[in-house]
């Protein structure tokens, strides 16, 4: 598998970085993990608008969505080629009534799904293409998953948005590549089920067994290099920090 990060900033876009967006590729096929803020802009430096061939929202906040309304416009209204047939897209429920509510502007209640083929996500284990992944519920204050990806006999697991839980733990155990979001700052802030910080993330991956840890969805207002120093401080393994147009083969 091929990893990109096209963007990694958390909670809203950096001067640096577009939110959240992970591109995963394996036997020509092209999965997309989020479509927060300014996503779709960094994306055409890496594949087509219309080579993606499926897509994964963790939940519905902006910064892991939003870019799916610009999205909706590329492909409803492509004049070159006539409208595009539907992408499959994953997310929790209630993911079309979100982003054409977001739009707020739609031509039919329905016309989101003329271009995107809507399946919810519940915790459990299905196949997207050629990958084998598995979903599991993580803490956060709406309807989150954190999702393990499989192929080839390698895993990545993307936790994205969360609190400490056991279920993440879990599905990142033994995996190659833990791309964990370390949004919170050790010892400034403390909301259960919310963030994790750097500490807290690589606890999570000592725990888990993790071969690599990435951390990713940092605000432009926390200091990453503290969240590393603190992640690198209890975890062993391999820490690194998620920065724009980075690609990782695992």
């Amino acid at each position: 598998m091929k990893l990109t990060v096209v963007g990694c900033s958390g909670s809203f876009p950096s001067a640096e970085s577009a939110c959240s967006s992970y591109l995963i590729e394996a036997d020509g096929f092209r999965l997309l993990l989020d479509m927060g803020n300014g996503a779709l802009g960094e994306l055409q430096r890496h594949c087509g608008l219309y080579d993606l061939d499926a897509i994964f929202l963790s939940h519905l906040h902006a910064d892991h969505c939003i870019d799916m309304c610009a999205y909706f416009v590329a492909r409803y209204y492509r004049h070159d080629g006539g409208r595009c047939d539907p992408i499959p897209v994953y997310g929790p429920e209630g993911t079309e009534q979100r982003l054409t509510t977001a739009y707020a502007d739609t031509p039919s209640a329905s016309s989101m799904s003329e271009v995107f083929d809507f399946h919810t996500v519940k915790p459990g284990s299905f196949e997207i293409g050629p990958f084998s992944v598995h979903t599991e519920k993580v803490s956060h204050p709406v309807e989150a998953y954190g999702i393990r990806v499989e192929h080839g006999g390698r895993s990545l697991t993307y936790s994205g948005d969360t609190g400490v839980c056991d279920t993440l733990d879990e599905l990142a155990r033994d995996t190659d590549l833990f791309l964990c979001e370390a949004a919170f700052t050790h010892g400034k802030e403390s909301i259960p089920d919310l963030h994790l910080n750097g500490r807290e993330a690589g606890e999570t991956a000592t725990r888990a067994g993790a071969r690599r840890l990435v951390l990713t969805h940092i605000p432009p207002w926390t200091d990453p290099q503290a969240n590393l120093v603190d992640a690198r401080e209890v975890f062993g393994g391999p820490v690194e920090l998620a920065t724009p147009r980075t690609t990782y083969e695992i």
